[in-house]
């Protein structure tokens, strides 16, 4: 006998929801932790819900879509050899080799900010994101441009709700990422990370174009727009809390437990999905076999239960707790590489201002769902008098 269709307890489309998500997901969460809607399904808000799927790869599976996604979107044990195939490329030595150049494109445009207002995410964050792509994969100038045309288009896209232009802007992306194959395969002494893909091989043969493409997209796609996202977040933050802006500037030791924090707080992914392999009880309701799970990240880690007030700023939080890049055998593969860029964004970014702050009568305006952070940030910055003497020689 199938199980039959709750009725709605929510609307994540609803306007107020998508007005203010993160006060919506809070009352949620006390109201109705194992939620169901039409759009969603099944929708988890508490950290230990959302805790227990993500450590149970048995129960719960990772691929929920029609696409190919190496390796998030495999359950074991075809997950396992495509994980350990990729996890070298995020390896200690390679990030470390990374970062001149990573300080070197942050510092740049940093310190090319004006004195004054400026709209943010525009003006620096897309901009951050995509030369940071491009300097971690070794890929020409010449793609940024391309980059930063798919990324208004992808956005304008999303903005409309348009399904079949958003396939074809995804088309568009794959088709350079193709581009780039037909490059290194032109270039055989070539040593970037697509390079090294090229020569890779699964179960002992080569990797193929479709598998290589799918790859890269999950480095690139979702790189570019939680990248952006959490560098506009992260301003806006400081912006708001200037006592904290000080201390980070005084104190750069405590800028990788504060970024975890800030993107704790406001995060730059809402959620993520699971499918249930068998029926299961989560909290108080019935969730049958084969029915769509989404874990609401944005809600698990301002679990009150878990973190208090969620809205407190603590650098001293148990790191294992903060679910920002997921937990379990599908934990973010490039969580550290995220870290380091956005630690050096945020270092440059303090060293080339005295002050960012909000700019008056303009708010910001938060980013379409499923997006988070903002897709207009004003912000007013305030440079030193020391960095205009020093560019000025």
């Amino acid at each position: 006998m199938s199980t039959p269709t709750p009725a709605p307890d929510w609307d994540p489309r609803d306007p107020a929801v998508l007005q203010d998500p993160l006060r919506a997901y809070d009352t949620l969460r006390g109201r109705c932790p194992v939620a169901y809607s039409d759009y969603l399904r099944w929708s988890l808000f508490r950290h230990d819900d959302v805790l227990r799927v993500v450590l149970d790869a048995e129960g719960f599976g990772n691929a929920v879509s029609a696409h190919v996604s190496i390796p998030n979107g495999m359950d074991p044990p075809e997950h396992t050899p495509w994980r350990a195939l990729i996890e070298p490329y995020f390896a200690p030595e390679r990030l470390a080799a990374f970062a001149p150049a990573a300080h070197a494109v942050a510092r740049e445009l940093a310190q090319g900010l004006p004195h004054g207002e400026l709209e943010f995410m525009d003006g620096f964050a897309h901009e951050c994101a995509v030369r940071l792509l491009c300097a971690f994969m070794e890929w020409p100038h010449a793609v940024r441009e391309p980059l930063r045309q798919w990324t208004r288009r992808n956005q304008q896209a999303t903005l409309s709700g348009d399904r079949e232009a958003m396939a074809a802007v995804a088309f568009e992306f794959d088709g350079q990422i193709r581009a780039q194959l037909d490059a290194c395969r032109r270039q055989p002494g070539r040593d970037d990370a697509t390079s090294r893909l090229l020569r890779e091989t699964i179960d002992g043969r080569p990797l193929r174009d479709e598998e290589i493409v799918s790859i890269l997209r999950n480095w690139t796609v979702g790189e570019l727009s939680t990248l952006a996202a959490s560098i506009g977040i992260l301003a806006w933050y400081l912006a708001t809390h200037p006592a904290v802006q000080e201390e980070l500037r005084a104190h750069a030791e405590l800028l990788r437990p504060a970024i975890d924090e800030i993107l704790r707080i406001h995060p730059p992914l809402l959620a993520n999905r699971r499918v249930a392999r068998h029926t299961v009880r989560l909290g108080e309701r019935t969730v049958a076999a084969g029915e769509r799970i989404t874990l609401m990240w944005a809600s698990a880690n301002r679990d009150e239960a878990v973190f208090g007030d969620p809205d407190a700023f603590r650098v001293d939080r148990d790191p294992a707790l903060n679910l920002l890049y997921g937990a379990g055998l599908h934990v973010c593969p490039g969580a550290e590489l995220s870290r380091l860029q956005l630690r050096i964004v945020l270092q440059e970014l303090l060293a080339a201002t005295d002050l960012i702050a909000p700019v008056a009568g303009r708010a910001p305006v938060p980013a379409h769902y499923p997006a988070s952070g903002f897709s207009l940030l004003p912000l007013s910055l305030r440079r030193p008098a020391a960095l205009d003497v020093r560019q000025a020689m």
